[in-house]
């Protein structure tokens, strides 16, 4: 007999094996019956009838063949580790898409799971992202996430943790246990866990998760002992249903060297150790070109009031003037085509300005920040250079291009609103990763600024 372990099963052959189950579900069914008819026979003498010995329900090959999808589903979801390394929110869509799954075949495992087939540790990273973004604006700060800088929140405050082992703050708890989890290799939390955290919260003290068994002695005086995993952390509860979760120094390392590698060591919006912005207009040589993604692109619209022309009765679609300074190869120009806009680009690459033109956009090939500015835009859209807050200069140079009552909306690092705070206005978080297509994890979101009316 072979010591050797078992060779991991490709998502091909999950398939494979669900194809082969499912042309052999008549011959199954076939089978069985074959077999009951035996072991009716093996309790009687000369075919002498005296009472039922069970019963045999009819099999339905539509209904085995529907419990087979969903097992080859689960049994890909598991081989991808999915419940470990997706975030919560792409866990909930995946349960809702295995509730009622469609043809299982490799292109419909790769559409469905996608990055999850060939960059697992990035989705762990961004889960991980994704839950601490929600807690604090610190975990969106790269001047804080940085290796070696101590700026992380050495606890977050979780609201309506209650008494019993279910509600808001105990589910945001078990998100935190989880990402840190998947990216420290660790079990998942448990219930046992949970009740670990009860009953030391019962016996007056805080739940300290360091690998302790927590004890409680139950109605029938019968002693109860709940294990804990070693996470680091520890939860005070408080009288008005609120609980503290504070992490030892390492935990905070963790959480610290995983945010950084998922945003990325070279911060674009963060100077130099005490550089402070230039007040040039020149064009910084260091700046980066993310394109924007269609997904961000339509929420900035939909901040920045363009609505599509067919949401608009015939003939009503109001023309709008709108400008998008630094437009690189001209994105959010094709969109607001699209919504029925008259746009103008500005872009300094002349490469990135020609492949815009290429494509039917009116695009000036200039430094924006030494354009002449006038009022003559209902809509300004823009997603400027952040290296240096660069953005600063060119946010306030398009502010000079809106008509009187026009609106400004502009993508920008998360710092800019929670570490900077240089432009006033409206502020909106994009989801973490949102420019992960184009290269970069920085934490983005979106400011709108309106101009006075005359």
């Amino acid at each position: 007999m072979s010591n050797l372990p078992a060779k991991p099963r490709t998502v091909a052959d999950l398939v494979a094996e669900y194809d082969e189950k499912c042309a052999g579900v008549e011959q199954a069914i076939a089978t069985f019956g074959e077999a009951f008819t035996a072991m009716q026979m093996s309790a009687v003498v000369q075919g002498q009838y005296v009472e039922p010995i069970g019963s045999q329900s009819y099999l339905y090959p539509a209904a085995l063949r529907k419990n087979l999808l969903k097992s080859g589903w689960k049994a890909i979801y598991n081989r991808l580790e999915i419940d470990r390394v997706a975030t919560v929110k792409d866990k909930q869509l995946f349960e809702r898409t295995m509730a009622d799954p469609p043809p299982l075949t490799v292109d419909n495992a790769k559409a469905t799971f996608g990055d999850y087939l060939t960059r697992p540790r990035f989705h762990i990273l961004r889960g991980l992202a994704e839950v601490f973004a929600d807690l604090d604006p610190a975990y969106k700060s790269h001047s804080k996430v940085r290796i070696g800088v101590k700026g992380l929140p050495k606890r977050i405050i979780l609201s309506s943790w209650g008494e019993y082992s279910y509600g808001w703050g105990r589910d945001r708890f078990r998100d935190i246990a989880n990402a840190l989890a998947a990216y420290q290799g660790r079990p998942h939390f448990e219930h046992a866990e949970m009740s670990a955290i009860n009953a030391m919260h019962d016996g007056g003290e805080d739940a300290v998760l360091d690998g302790r068994t927590a004890t409680r002695v139950d109605r029938y005086k019968k002693v109860e002992t709940f294990p804990t995993v070693d996470r680091g952390m520890t939860i005070r509860r408080f009288a008005n249903g609120n609980a503290h979760v504070f992490f030892d120094k390492w935990t905070l390392l963790d959480i610290n060297r995983a945010l950084a590698e998922f945003y990325g060591e070279v911060l674009p919006d963060a100077e130099e150790e005490g550089i402070k912005p230039s007040a040039s207009t020149a064009v910084s040589k260091d700046l980066q070109f993310y394109w924007t993604p269609r997904a961000v692109i339509d929420a900035a619209l939909d901040f920045a009031g363009i609505q599509h022309a067919r949401q608009y009765r015939q003939g009503e679609a109001p023309e709008r003037r709108v400008l998008e300074p630094s437009c690189g190869d001209g994105r959010i120009l094709d969109a607001l085509r699209d919504f029925g806009c008259r746009a103008l680009g500005i872009e300094y690459h002349a490469g990135r300005a020609a492949e815009a033109r290429a494509k039917g956009h009116n695009v000036v090939s200039a430094n924006f920040l030494e354009q002449v500015p006038s009022p003559d835009f209902d809509r300004v859209v823009m997603n400027p250079p952040f290296y240096g807050r660069h953005y600063v200069k060119h946010v306030r140079h398009a502010l000079k291009f809106l008509k009187p009552g026009g609106t400004l909306v502009s993508i920008l690092p998360a710092t800019a609103h929670y570490d900077h705070g240089e432009l006033e206005g409206e502020w909106r978080d994009l989801p973490v990763g949102s420019f992960s297509d184009a290269g970069t994890n920085v934490p983005t979101g979106m400011l709108r600024i309106q101009r006075k009316a005359a």
